[in-house]
């Protein structure tokens, strides 16, 4: 499946790597990154709105979707390996500087590459997730159940791959019910092509999440003991996860991220699919920042 009226090409990100991307529209870029378990197709409601004046540039991360999915060696899925992805499709299209957008996954990554490449993005949105560093901090006793797939995949390489394999349907599926609140906001169709790329992605997606137990959290560690933040203007669109496990999200938030505007937002998990004015009016709102 594709968005509509977007062009795709395969992008060379690094050697043997290469992503598929959706590019339309003209005007200042912005690169929208997907999240689990999804594709960039999430993303076709605000691509199609924001391509009225932008250019929007809309890939499959790596290990998702109709991307290639390198072996695993500790680092290929690092945030920092993925964000080094992003910056260098947006280069690929001649945008050496542009707004970077993610959803949960894909929020991780830009997170990361706000951190790493401060000059190349210069705005940064991210969709229902906390830094890697505070999502941990914040799961603990038996509200952390809500996460069980976070600790599932982040066993060492081998049983969750299994696990998940045996009924790839039903453990993507599982999610993409629990996390939304108007099913309709996902066709059938759609569906259909989540649960397929999920269910040829299982290895690549569990190293993804492996990576965020492990290496992940050394690079934003040095970065917290570094004090460096992310100096681009930041919109963080959330649940209220804050009000059902005890933490204040946007004060969790600003330690990162001192030019701030935290919304929270009422509909479900995939916001960008069950709320799509709401997530293009924060990015369009952020772009005039």
């Amino acid at each position: 499946m594709q968005i509509t009226g977007f062009d795709y090409q395969r992008v060379s990100v690094a050697e043997g790597v290469s992503l598929n991307v959706a590019i339309g529209g003209s005007g200042s870029p912005i690169v929208l990154l997907h999240g689990f378990p999804q594709t960039h197709l999430m993303w076709r409601h605000v691509a199609a709105d924001l391509a009225a004046d932008h250019t929007v540039i809309v890939p499959d991360l790596r290990g998702y979707g109709d991307s290639d999915k390198p072996a695993d060696t500790g680092e290929t899925y690092s945030k920092r390996t993925m964000a080094a992805d992003v910056v260098a499709v947006a280069r690929a299209f001649g945008h050496p500087r542009f707004a970077l957008a993610g959803h949960d996954r894909g929020a991780l990554v830009a997170i990361r590459a706000g951190l790493d490449h401060p000059d190349a993005v210069t705005h940064l949105a991210s969709l229902d997730v906390l830094p890697t560093l505070d999502m941990w901090d914040v799961m603990h006793g038996a509200s952390a159940a809500v996460g069980f797939h976070l600790y599932l995949m982040a066993q060492p390489p081998g049983l969750a791959e299994k696990m998940i394999g045996a009924v790839p349907d039903e453990f993507f599926g599982y999610f993409l019910d629990a996390w939304t609140q108007n099913p309709d906001a996902i066709p059938a169709d759609v569906r259909a092509e989540y649960l397929r790329a999920s269910r040829e992605a299982v290895t690549s997606i569990v190293a993804d999440y492996r990576a965020t137990a492990t290496i992940d959290i050394t690079h934003d560690t040095a970065d917290r003991e570094a004090g460096r933040r992310l100096a681009m203007p930041v919109t963080v669109l959330q649940q209220d996860w804050g009000a059902a496990l005890g933490f204040d999200a946007e004060a969790l938030w600003r330690a990162w991220a001192p030019d701030l505007d935290h919304r929270t937002v009422t509909s479900g998990h995939f916001m960008a699919e069950e709320g799509p004015a709401e997530v293009i009016k924060a990015l369009r709102d952020l772009l005039t920042r």
